[in-house]
């Protein structure tokens, strides 16, 4: 934290002087300065008023104050730095794996097509349709009853290309009651960036992911 360079200006009619803060010094060089204050203050303040201990006290705990929140920044600083650093080694090791995040893309390869998804409680019965790249219906998985959490399924997918754009939708209830499934995807990480916003991770299918947003690494 920047602090301004003090100057001390003696009033002609009490004798008391008065302090002020220009832009530029360091919170170091304002301590210095302000005890020189506290200490011109003192020699020169009326003798029929002197300044109040309260005061005094209250004056040295403020400039501690400014001091130590300067030194906890820097340490803060520091701290992210180094943690951004880990960040980055920790992703530059993911590239060429697979992750799992949010999406509803089917995963194909060699006949099989790989999906998922996340149950925020259980559920009684999972249905999964399987669209092509036009829309189309093309398959339905009956998943029954499946538990909270993260859930995989698999599709055969017979004549089906490798990295086709199959899509697919997860409807689950409990009972009478909807629960709200949210579609998982296997996605390559293609390569790592960081940012102000931390890591991101750029992948084959899903573009730019943020790190926290990685459900799961393969």
């Amino acid at each position: 934290m920047s602090i301004s360079s003090a100057t001390a200006t003696v009033d002609p009619l009490t004798g008391q002087s008065t302090n002020s803060l220009s832009a530029g010094s360091t919170a170091a060089g304002s301590a210095d300065a302000f005890l020189k204050l506290l200490v011109t203050q003192m020699q020169n303040q009326d003798p029929l008023n002197p300044m109040d201990n309260a005061q005094i006290t209250s004056q040295i705990a403020q400039i501690n104050t400014v001091n130590g929140i300067q030194q906890l920044n820097t340490t803060v600083t520091g701290l992210n730095a180094q943690f951004m650093q880990m960040q980055a080694l920790q992703g530059a090791s993911l590239v060429g794996h697979g992750i799992t995040v949010d999406g509803n893309q089917l995963a194909i390869a060699g006949g099989t097509g790989v999906g998922g998804f996340s149950l925020p409680s259980a559920a009684t019965d999972v249905q999964v349709q399987v669209m092509d790249p036009t829309g189309a219906v093309v398959g339905n998985l009956d998943l029954g009853a499946q538990a909270a959490g993260n859930q995989s399924f698999n599709w055969t997918a017979t004549g089906v290309p490798d990295g086709a754009a199959y899509t697919f939708k997860v409807t689950a209830t409990s009972g009478s009651s909807t629960v709200t499934a949210t579609p998982l995807m296997q996605d390559t990480v293609s390569s790592v960036t960081t940012g102000a916003s931390g890591l991101v991770l750029q992948t084959v299918h899903s573009g730019s992911v943020p790190f926290s947003q990685v459900v799961a690494f393969d």
